[in-house]
């Protein structure tokens, strides 16, 4: 593979991606690349790779947003421990590296949808390429400014024009836009017309369910906007439901991971780090909300090693499922052996092994072997996430179809069911079972359904998305970890600091941005939509 430039605003220099000679036409001599010479489905995959890179493994959210929720844990503490980011919000020594991936891999995906709209615009035998390359927009632009607030938008991507330092768009002012363009391109997506030849979601370039997707991020979006502009989360939200979202767990928007051509599971590669395996485990508050429950995916997703530091310290051999052994490891601890090592943590479970491979975390759960599978697929949006929307939608008082108790009840059963993408079996009673005994109680519907979010997003390891909608709704309820030297004032970061070099490459524009952040460019600053 070659590594190539598509120029954007954001990054004065190189964003080095995987490609094809084709595309490097596109890059080193754009009066090539023209709409009647270079095909524009080349770029739809790269543009969804780029996505789903920037939303896991070690680009980010594993290492940040996974423990801030508390769906993992990890004794990390600091240095070389990048886990530290996310446990104990402690700089490592790569925590500026990591914190800008996000930006640089979805501004990296913009251009691309970019570069495709404007290679397919005004042409109606490309219609429906173009519309996707506008909801592509929508996903990657949205997900940029969920992470770090005010962003540069309008003046973005246009570095072959000359704009090289930007200015920042306001969050609301963007997503005002993204949900109008949302709008009109997911609407005039038509079955009749040309299908995407070059499509990396499980779709295969199915444009009714293309169609279901643009209305399902927009539903997502719409949801977004509950405590800052309530009327906009309503409307679009309305249109959402009418338009057509996802029906069942056959429309869940996923990237097919394919390790043998460079496009590897990031979070499985994560998870196979030997250092990783032993150190990172499902967070206490995961593992007992989900024994609280006689949540089904228990055994599925976690197991206790097989006893000592060695088995520990491997992928290969299968630990114990059984739902009443699992138990999740509390945030905030180390193995440095102070006041913060795991051994002086409540109901310490004990080590497992003896002589010189001893486990200290042995008796923690940890994430199964199909979460190491490096072709196990990477979530985007799912049916379960938008029928749990759908439900909270319905309690709001918006009109869309179906009571909140039926739209729950669907995503919890479809949050069950979608695991077996990951090649499990899973029993489909055992998931009508458990949605059953979980009846929508109206007093504490919010609760119920944002909590399921969490759960169901953190599962499929869709980090950013239950941090996000963990700020947006405040469900579940989080206690902080306050490790000494942590970054945050104790508090649960709410938004990562721009990129470094923005307040060197782009000064007046940064410095302007800075003015909208109450506090000013820190982890606890919240995004526009973000109330409290």
């Amino acid at each position: 593979m070659k590594k190539r430039l598509i120029a954007t605003t954001l990054l004065v220099g190189a964003l080095q991606v995987a490609c094809t000679d084709t595309f490097d036409a596109l890059n080193t001599d754009p009066t090539r690349a023209t709409a009647g010479s270079f095909d524009a489905n080349l770029l739809l995959p790269s543009i969804q790779y780029s996505h789903v890179n920037a939303n896991s493994g070690y680009n980010g959210p594993i290492l940040f947003q996974a423990g801030w929720v508390q769906v993992l844990a990890s004794t990390s503490s600091g240095g070389v421990n990048y886990y530290t980011n996310a446990d104990k919000y402690v700089i490592s020594s790569n925590t500026n590296d990591y914190l800008q991936r996000t930006w640089n891999l979805d501004y990296q995906a913009a251009s691309y949808a970019y570069e495709m709209d404007q290679l397919t615009k005004g042409q109606a035998s490309r219609s429906n390429l173009n519309n996707i390359a506008v909801i592509m927009q929508a996903l990657t632009v949205s997900n940029i400014s969920d992470v770090y607030g005010d962003v540069p938008y309008t003046q973005a991507l246009q570095a072959k024009a000359g704009t090289t330092t930007p200015a920042y768009d306001t969050q609301q002012s963007i997503y005002a836009s993204v949900l109008s363009r949302l709008d009109a391109a997911t609407a005039a997506l038509s079955t009749s017309g040309d299908v995407p030849t070059n499509d990396a979601f499980a779709y295969g370039g199915n444009i009714a369910q293309w169609k279901k997707f643009g209305y399902s991020l927009m539903l997502k979006l719409a949801m977004r906007m509950t405590k800052a502009d309530p009327t906009m989360a309503k409307t679009y939200a309305e249109k959402a439901a009418a338009g057509g979202v996802f029906a069942s767990t056959a429309d869940d928007a996923y990237v097919v991971a394919d390790n043998s051509k460079g496009y590897g599971n990031s979070n499985g590669q994560a998870l196979t780090t030997p250092g990783d395996i032993y150190q990172v485990r499902w967070s206490k508050t995961m593992i007992d909300y989900l024994k609280a429950n006689s949540d089904p995916r228990l055994s599925i997703v976690a197991e206790i090693p097989a006893s000592g530091l060695a088995t520990n310290q491997t992928a290969d051999i299968a630990g114990n499922s059984t739902p009443s052994a699992q138990l999740g490891l509390p945030n905030g601890y180390d193995l440095n052996g102070g006041a913060t090592d795991i051994s002086k943590a409540p109901n310490y479970p004990g080590a497992t092994g003896s002589g010189n491979d001893v486990a200290a975390l042995g008796n923690y759960s940890r994430p199964t072997a199909m979460y190491r599978n490096r072709n196990a697929p990477l979530f985007v949006l799912t049916y379960a996430e938008t029928e749990l929307l759908l439900a909270e939608a319905a309690t709001r008082g918006f009109a869309v179809s179906g009571t909140a108790a039926q739209h729950y009840k669907n995503g919890l059963v479809a949050g069950v069911q979608s695991l077996s993408r990951y090649g499990v079996t899973v029993d489909a009673s055992a998931a009508s079972t458990y949605a059953d005994a979980h009846p929508l109680v109206a007093s504490t519907a919010l609760k119920q359904i944002n909590e399921q979010i969490w759960a169901t997003t953190g599962l499929l390891m869709n980090f950013m998305e239950s941090w996000n909608n963990w700020k947006r709704s405040g469900y579940p309820a989080l206690t902080p970890v306050n490790y000494t030297g942590n970054f945050s004032n104790g508090q649960i970061p709410r938004r990562q600091p721009y990129p470094t070099g923005e307040a060197t490459l782009n000064t007046n524009s940064y410095r302007a941005a800075l003015g909208n952040l109450t506090g000013g460019d820190t982890w606890i600053s919240r995004v526009y939509w973000d109330k409290q």
